[in-house]
């Protein structure tokens, strides 16, 4: 598996329910991934129906760390992405690659 080193920035957002309700989670950065939408939220299950109170910003965030590199083609939230991670991984891997690129230099 190839792997690319990219900074995103994400918001987090807590409300008054926190920790018994997720934190609202999305990518600022422009994604091409899986299980990333258009908008920037997650389909991760700890961010949905797994959530436990017991999870705090440490575990989201490698909860999120660990999707990124092994994304979940048969939850997806990019179909685009989903199916060329599926059928045509050289190209998925170049798409990854160029969004990575783009991380270096944006604001």
């Amino acid at each position: 598996m190839l792997s690319y080193l990219g900074t995103f920035k994400l918001i987090l957002q807590f409300t008054e329910d926190y920790p018994n309700k997720p934190p609202t989670v999305r990518f600022v950065s422009r994604m091409f991934h899986p299980n990333i939408y258009a908008d920037g939220s997650i389909c991760l299950d700890i961010l949905q129906n797994q959530w436990s109170p017991i999870y705090d910003v440490a575990a989201i965030l490698t909860s999120i760390q660990s999707l990124l590199c092994d994304p979940n083609p048969n939850s997806p939230a990019n179909s685009e992405a989903a199916r060329m991670f599926s059928e045509n991984k050289r190209e998925y891997n170049r798409r990854v690659r160029e969004i990575v690129e783009q991380s270096w230099t944006a604001d």
